[in-house]
């Protein structure tokens, strides 16, 4: 297909693209970011003009496209106000899928968050593994993910053969990056995260299998590795962290607390990519010792 990828300088971008390409899609980069060249194109998301005049064509770039990849983002609360936060996402993710659609996209793949689930969680969740069903914000930056998975269902809705697909990232962690795993004895360490973590490898293959799975209407699935990122069993984390929380039956020893038995049931998707291997090869590279 031919595929745009939003925000495609950042750390999932990157990975995206590249596995998009290994895919043999032909791809287009759009970002305020980066070096124009072949395969990228700069691009004001929060103009809609700059971002529909994108979409429909860019001269040397693309005449068309089959598909949207949508990952741009201002990625955390602090970097800006808060209220800058939240605008600058919505208004980019609504005039990218908004424009997407009038240009007769029909295939979107958009990056949500763990934040759109309760992160930080200060509130206990009614149970655990937290699954897609739980839906709540936090900060400016989970509300505007909430907000944007609501649009993409009425979007759907009007629109028929229009697919979205939210990816509901939790912490990307990139090749090189898995050093401070050297905490994963400490049982508070990635607590405010469920003890969550997604090689930013598997986030792009998420990303892939979900372009190939598109079907119209509007889905949302959790995307993150099928381990904790922590040593602790998951059973005593629970225990430790959310008392009197009901676990489901039958957790794994090191199991992930955040489900994604509905990404790998309907997109087959199985993160390949888990931190003790990568942590013991980055360790070794470094010449350090390993667990």
């Amino acid at each position: 297909m031919r595929i745009a990828v939003t925000g495609s300088s950042g750390k999932l971008g990157r990975a995206t693209v590249a596995r998009l390409i290994d895919d043999g899609h032909e791809v287009t980069g759009f970002d305020l970011h980066g070096t124009p060249g072949p395969g990228f194109t700069r691009v004001d998301l929060n103009d809609y003009g700059q971002t529909l005049d994108s979409l429909l064509g860019v001269t040397a770039r693309h005449a068309g496209l089959d598909a949207i990849v949508h990952l741009a983002a201002i990625p955390v609360n602090g970097l800006v106000p808060d209220a800058t936060t939240f605008t600058t996402n919505i208004t980019a993710s609504f005039n990218v899928v908004h424009a997407a659609a009038r240009a007769g996209i029909r295939t979107i793949v958009t990056a949500s968050s763990i934040t759109a689930m309760g992160f930080p969680f200060d509130t206990p969740p009614a149970a655990l593994p937290v699954d897609e069903t739980l839906t709540e914000a936090n900060n400016t930056y989970g509300l505007g993910k909430v907000a944007e998975e609501a649009m993409w269902g009425q979007l759907a809705r009007w629109m028929p053969g229009l697919s979205i697909t939210s990816l509901r990232f939790t912490n990307v962690v990139a090749p090189g990056e898995y050093g401070a795993f050297e905490r994963a004895e400490d049982p508070d360490y990635r607590r405010d995260l469920l003890f969550s973590y997604v090689d930013s490898r598997d986030g792009a293959a998420s990303v892939a299998l979900a372009l190939a799975a598109a079907e119209p209407g509007f889905e949302v699935y959790d995307i993150a590795a099928s381990d904790t990122g922590s040593a602790v069993p998951s059973a005593e984390l629970c225990a430790h962290h959310f008392p009197g929380v009901p676990v489901r039956e039958g957790l794994g020893e090191f199991e992930t607390l955040v489900s994604v038995d509905k990404a790998r049931d309907r997109l087959g998707f199985v993160a390949r990519h888990l931190w003790r291997e990568e942590y013991a090869a980055q360790r070794a590279a470094e010449g350090g010792a390993t667990r």
